[in-house]
């Protein structure tokens, strides 16, 4: 059996931009899953994916002509069932081999085995291997059911009478099917394979285009078709002309590998172009302006080296003329009308002053249960001062109370009306343009932040105030009326929300207790428009908790045993969670968390009985001294370490326990039946098992 490497590429109109390189990575990685699953092509096959504007392709190397055979196991029936009590074949035996395709003949090779207490029938034959046809076909029609396609289209069937239908993303005009050097015969959306396709609309050298080989794909496409077929190969080539075209400059491009993804769907032969615009234009701020230019012309900004804006960009052109000249001539003329409507809404919005845009918030519904915007910046200014209240007393509430008062102002400004993505940026621009302090104004711009993940967090204690408020306010609010997220659907942002909390609560080392927060934050909103949800929204920000610690590199069971604690101050379990872990790696953790765990089971039996003080008289066996003496000593000095923030020291203390704590399971009884002296070992127990779980419970570090 032949192994050639295999080409298939399905050529169709213009893809969605935004979808094409998860439409061909899905296209070949469903198709080669197939023929490995059949035994096509075997595991870890190199696979190649193209995806290009009008194509979608795969090249699987080592594919077989013909599946081999495979041997097959059949279980039939239980013995006694198939064979009567002279052994021969019973009617139900027989009507099983029919179905198999077999006759009475096969009774004779039907081998017998043990299946659980009984004996079985199995009947052994070898399936033919599938041919690469058949097996193609069926791959195909695989990978095309899985396509995550964003939206289908109807069209006429190509091979139909003009009646007939087929879906797909975008009309398909071409198959190519190729093994080595020969067509395989398979169909889909009413196209059968051959080996011709189309190269670039305007460049190709060759139209048609036919493919002598499934290896000569890429280098034909690219050299008679004037296509780069490769999404990868494509993107590399664009990240290289703009690089090149920058530095010539002394300029850098400015970095988004979103647009870099989509302009790469958007272009089959890339050619880098220079573009300018007039320099009056820099009068607006230059976010309006890349906002513009990258989402709805394309382009790529330049900046200096200080990353400030120039008035030049980047056209990735797909054509390629001897005179560029009258490319950059249209893509400067149609960005000019772009630019000039940002610096018309600029120099509008700056008419009127933040202040005097506050009142109109309250003609824009945030929520018909939970009123206006207007009503929401009351309540986020609340939430803002109390929490100034206790970071930073009078005078950083007051400047709290006051940025959270403009924060959503630049809600109403035309730019913002344009771009919602420059919320809070345009506030800081129009702040500033007010005349208000520094902290005022870049709390307006960073009480969004983090946006996502790896985004800076506010830069001064006025925006740590009024970030936690808005946030804190959107999940609180969300949560009393009902607005939680279910699986994967989270259409609030309520888990962004959470973990942006806990980020500025974490890396800005803030003395703040999450209950607290919940609380003031419910207190912001008026009597009645929520249901109680204390309890579940403060489970929900642990639980983005322990999800954001184990991304971090922390174990499950390390997690768990801080946060099964409840934690309050949240900024400490990072602490805590290093303590937990070097306290893990000492010989005596295990037999220690073992031990904790019996206490903890011990205890929680015990139901209260365990509350009072120990009584020394009442200790009498030795090895019950050696773990009172113990603890005399240790306990101090875990609770000193403890309450110096020491969390490590604190733990690493206890391993002196556990020769004492061994001991005492080995050679002391606790349920005896004088309760007097069951009571006082219990104490014993209970002291035991506050000073072992100060830091965390380190139950859950046993296996």
């Amino acid at each position: 059996m032949s192994a050639r490497n295999l080409l298939v590429e399905l050529f169709v109109e213009e893809l969605p931009p935004k979808a094409l390189k998860r439409l061909g990575e899905a296209f070949a990685a469903a198709l080669a899953e197939s023929l490995v699953t059949q035994g096509l092509a075997v595991p870890g096959a190199a696979v190649s994916d193209f995806a290009s504007p009008r194509r979608l392709g795969v090249h699987v190397a080592g594919v077989l002509a013909r599946a081999a055979d495979r041997p097959v196991s059949t279980k039939l029936m239980p013995a006694s069932v198939g064979l009567d009590a002279q052994g021969q074949a019973t009617p139900a035996l027989l009507k099983r081999l029919a179905a198999l395709g077999a006759d009475a003949s096969a009774v004779d090779t039907l081998r017998r085995a043990a299946d659980g207490k009984n004996e079985a029938l199995f009947h052994d034959s070898i399936a033919p291997g599938i041919a690469l046809a058949d097996g193609l076909q069926r791959a195909l029609e695989t990978a095309m059911a899985k396509l995550p396609i964003p939206k289908v289209m109807t069209y006429p069937n190509p091979s139909g009478d003009g009646w007939e239908t087929v879906n797909f993303v975008r009309p398909a005009h071409g198959l190519i099917a190729l093994h080595g050097a020969d067509v395989v015969p398979v169909s889909v959306l009413g196209l059968q394979a051959a080996r011709a396709t189309q190269g670039h609309r305007f460049e190709a050298r060759v139209s048609p285009l036919v493919i002598q080989d499934a290896d000569s794909y890429a280098e034909q496409m690219k050299n008679e078709g004037a296509v780069i077929a490769s999404f990868a190969e494509r993107r590399a080539e664009i990240v290289r002309q703009l690089e090149a075209a920058a530095v010539s400059l002394g300029l850098k491009p400015v970095e988004d590998d979103a647009l870099l993804d989509e302009v790469t769907a958007l272009v089959e032969r890339p050619n880098v172009l220079l573009g300018k615009f007039e320099q009056a234009f820099l009068e607006v701020p230059q976010e309006c302006l890349i906002l513009t230019m990258k989402a709805n012309q394309k382009y790529f900004p330049l900046l200096d080296t200080s990353g400030k804006l120039t008035n030049q960009f980047l056209i990735v052109s797909n054509i390629s003329p001897n005179d560029a000249s009258a490319v950059i001539q249209g893509n400067e003329r149609v960005v000019r009308p772009r630019l000039a409507d940002a610096k018309f809404f600029f120099d509008q919005d700056r008419k009127k002053t933040l202040d005097s845009r506050v009142l109109g918030l309250a003609k824009v519904v945030y929520h018909n249960k939970l009123g206006t915007q207007g009503e929401r910046v009351t309540r986020v200014q609340a939430i803002a001062r109390a929490i100034g209240q206790q970071l930073g007393g009078e005078a950083l509430a007051l400047k709290a109370d006051q940025a959270a008062l403009l924060a959503k102002a630049d809600l109403l400004t035309d730019m913002v009306g344009e771009f919602p993505e420059l919320q809070g940026v345009m506030g800081r621009y129009y702040a500033q343009h007010d005349g208000l302090p520094d902290d005022i104004v870049f709390a307006i711009e960073d009480h969004y932040k983090p946006r996502f993940a790896g985004d800076d967090l506010p830069r001064n204690d006025v925006g740590v105030c009024v970030a936690l408020a808005d946030k804190l306010e959107t999940l609180v609010g969300l949560f009393g009326i009902g607005e939680r997220p279910t699986g994967d659907k989270d259409p609030f942002a309520l888990r962004r929300h959470a973990l942006g909390v806990l980020r500025i609560l974490i890396e800005k080392a803030l003395p703040l207790r999450l209950f607290d927060l919940i609380d003031i934050a419910f207190s912001a909103f008026p009597k009645g428009m929520l249901v109680d949800a204390h309890t579940d929204a403060e489970i929900f920000v642990y639980e983005r908790l322990s999800g954001m610690m184990r991304e971090q590199g922390y174990s499950a069971n390390e997690v768990d045993a801080v946060l099964s604690l409840n934690p309050t101050q949240i900024y400490l379990v990072p602490k805590q969670l290093e303590a937990v872990r070097a306290f893990a790696a000492l010989p005596e953790a295990a037999a220690l968390a073992a031990a904790n765990k019996r206490v903890g089971n011990i205890l929680k039996k015990a139901e209260g009985e365990a509350g009072g003080a120990v009584d020394h008289g009442l200790i009498g066996e030795t090895a019950e001294k050696a773990l009172f003496s113990a603890l005399g000593d240790i306990a101090p000095r875990a609770d000193a370490a403890f309450a110096a923030g020491d969390y490590t020291a604190s733990l690493q203390t206890l391993a002196a326990l556990k020769t004492p704590v061994d001991a005492f399971f080995d050679h002391v009884m606790v349920n005896v039946d004088d309760p007097a002296l069951k009571a006082n070992r219990l104490a014993l127990l209970n002291q035991l098992h506050r000073t072992m779980n100060r830091v965390a419970d380190l139950s859950r570090l046993a296996a």
